[in-house]
């Protein structure tokens, strides 16, 4: 049986290979598809981007630990019928050693023009499937009215005293995919 998590509500995890999928249902009437995209940000000690290749993303599908393989990009959020939109493949045992922290962020692509939001967007949610036996072991369901934030921590994944646990976050920003590179990446951004 699958465990509900409440914001901030932290878990142990006794496997290493899941997949961490991650749902929404946007609202109908807008005017526009949303293009909602997961991203995952692998940080060291320091709260910093390894390197830009451990940023996976639509653009960046596998890091290059091999530890995680993003399976593509739901441009429309119309392709996942009910299930997950988009889902990122873990192995914990292939995480580069400097990575202490791997953040799950999803954002609104183009959300100026097409005047978009959290708001608009229901069911929001992330979970963790088990990859050996495929059972979902935890989900965390965002139940707040995201009324202005374009971009959205759901969870993260941490090492602390060399064991893996997840926690489902829930933090929200008026942000894009560019906010989030550069909080957590050392070097030059060239826009």
């Amino acid at each position: 049986m699958a465990i509900n998590l409440q914001k901030g509500q932290r878990i142990d995890l006794g496997f290493t290979k899941m997949t961490i999928g991650l749902g929404w249902d946007p609202n109908d009437g807008t005017g526009y598809d949303f293009d909602l995209d997961a991203s995952a940000i692998m940080i060291d000690a320091d709260r910093k981007l390894v390197s830009e290749e451990y940023f996976v993303f639509y653009n960046n599908l596998n890091s290059p630990d091999g530890a995680l393989t993003h399976t593509g990009d739901d441009p429309s959020g119309k392709n996942s019928d009910g299930d997950d939109d988009e889902s990122i493949m873990v192995d914990l045992e292939k995480v580069d050693p400097r990575v202490e922290e791997i953040l799950f962020v999803v954002t609104i692509e183009d959300f100026e023009r097409r005047r978009q939001n959290f708001g608009q967007v229901r069911n929001s949610y992330i979970r963790i499937i088990d990859n050996l036996s495929h059972q979902e072991i935890a989900k965390y369901e965002l139940d707040e009215d995201f009324s202005i934030e374009t971009g959205i921590e759901f969870g993260r994944l941490y090492k602390r005293s060399g064991s893996w646990k997840f926690e489902a976050s829930g933090i929200g920003y008026r942000a894009d995919l560019g906010f989030f590179l550069e909080k957590y990446y050392k070097g030059q951004i060239i826009k």
